[in-house]
Order: structure tokens, then sequence, then C-alpha cells
């Protein structure tokens, strides 16, 4: 690795697949590093804001450790982001998950849960499986997305979805059983996704590609 190369930190705040996010980061050739350390993500030239689990309990850890302000700081400044699966979720307003609260409130929206019914339908949550993303926004072929196709398959794992004030954010949908989410946005230096890159094969892995290519990060 070339140790001139800008820093990249992934944001460790105790939930999420850090390691794979991390091999994914080593695989295109990114400086990328886990920290927990405020400090580091304050001297970072790019961040990563993984996560799978809880809304509240992520927005404590980062609150805990002093991440969210970093976080806001950086991001308002003009620093790229890169949010995955919990972590585009944190980027948002708020989420109706019991108690949770405020996000980081860097994209004005809100976190929905799935139904577990539709008309009377069961619905299956969480929503795990491989599923196809399609085209929203013109921005695709100026994003890390670009060499996906329409219909491709990502890999997800996720019983609350964002849904963002203006669409204009959106630049995928995905369907699951009837309903139609936002599965990855991007606004500015802000770019998140739904699914789980790192878990979706190759395809997967040109999303890391890309994203550090657009931020001169190789």
């Amino acid at each position: 690795m070339d140790n001139n190369l800008k820093k990249v930190v992934i944001i460790d705040y105790q939930l999420g697949n850090l390691f794979s996010v991390k091999q994914a980061c080593d695989t295109v050739g990114m400086n990328a590093l886990i920290s927990s350390n405020s400090e580091d993500v304050l001297n970072a030239d790019a961040l990563i804001l993984p996560g799978v689990g809880a809304f509240i309990e992520a927005m404590n850890n980062l609150k805990k450790f002093g991440l969210d302000v970093a976080i806001q700081n950086k991001v308002t400044r003009g620093t790229p982001i890169f949010g995955i699966c919990l972590g585009q979720q944190l980027l948002f307003t708020e989420s109706e998950e019991f108690g949770a609260g405020k996000g980081l409130d860097l994209i004005s929206g809100i976190i929905k849960r799935f139904p577990e019914a539709i008309i009377e339908r069961k619905v299956k949550v969480p929503h795990i499986a491989w599923n196809t993303v399609f085209k929203l926004n013109q921005e695709w072929d100026n994003s890390a997305l670009i060499d996906l196709n329409n219909n491709d398959f990502m890999y997800f794992i996720h019983s609350y979805y964002v849904k963002p004030s203006d669409d204009d954010c959106v630049l995928t949908l995905t369907n699951y059983d009837g309903i139609e989410f936002c599965s990855s946005i991007l606004k500015n230096n802000i770019f998140a996704t739904q699914f789980h890159p790192e878990k979706s094969a190759d395809k997967g892995i040109s999303i890391y590609k890309n994203w550090a290519l657009i931020n001169n990060l190789l």
C-alpha cells in the first residue's frame, strides 16, 4: 500500500461488519483505518460509516465516543462519506424505531420500518436477500454505481429503510414484496447504500473502487 495515499477512516462505533469493509478497501487499494477516535475522523480525507443493528444503540455509541459531532463537522465541510446499511440510516434526521430519536441530520428524512403486513398479507421482516436495484437518478453515471446495470443484484439485510424528504438525493430504488424503497443516495459529498457492497461480489467491490476514484483516494 502507498503510505502517501489519502487516509480513509472506517468509523468504529461497536456496531458493524468492519473487517469485511476493511478487506474491500484493501482489495481496491485504499489506505483505510478502522478507528473509534474522533481525532482520526477529524484528520481523515474520507469517511466510511458502516453498521448493522439498532439505530438508537448506534447513535448512543456515536455520542459516547464523540463521533457524532466529528462526523457532522467533517461532512458539512465537504469531506466525502460513504454510509452502508445502518450507516446510511444514521445520516438522516430521525428514526421511527421506538425511542431512537434524532440521527446525524446530514440529510433530511426519516427511517421507516417495513410493515408486518400489507392488506392482510404478511411481509417477512427483516428483508434478508439478494435483491435488485434500479436507476432513479441520472447521477447514476457520475456515481460509484457506474459499473452497475439496472436490476443488478445486491445483498440486503435490514428491517428499516430511509425515506428522504427530497427525492433528488435518491440514486436507486428497490422493491421488496411490493414495497418500493430508497436503496442508495447521493447528495454532494454524501454517498450511501442500504445494501452491503462488500457482500455483493465483484459488482459490490466495484462500488468501493469507483467511490475511491471519484474522491481521489487512490
